[in-house]
């Protein structure tokens, strides 16, 4: 008798949850519908790492080169990162402008 009762007690606590018929929503973390909306995102997560990166790389090239100390092979080294440092934060930001003009000359929204 204990058992039905406790079993009755079960069915009347969970059988509401299912009448209720709510519908779980599960929020979506990409803020993405579509698989060219989660490019763009990946694309710009890696163009923002980019922006932080290439200064930095500037400021190494820039501790090498100071702290070379004469060494002709480490000066040239500061010299080359802050030479391709500035190269790659310049095709970086003419990339992204390209992809706007395009954008904005077919007229993609």
């Amino acid at each position: 008798m204990k058992k039905i009762f406790l079993f009755l007690i079960f069915l009347g606590l969970i059988l509401p949850i299912g009448a209720m018929g709510d519908v779980i929503n599960i929020p979506n973390p990409l803020n993405a519908n579509e698989f060219e909306e989660i490019v763009n995102n990946i694309i710009d997560f890696l163009f923002e790492i980019a922006i932080v990166l290439a200064p930095l790389m500037i400021v190494v090239g820039a501790v090498l080169l100071v702290a070379s100390g004469g060494n002709l092979a480490q000066t040239e080294r500061g010299k080359n990162i802050i030479l391709w440092a500035a190269v790659g934060f310049f095709i970086l930001l003419l990339a992204k402008g390209i992809i706007a003009l395009i954008e904005s000359l077919l007229e993609v929204k």
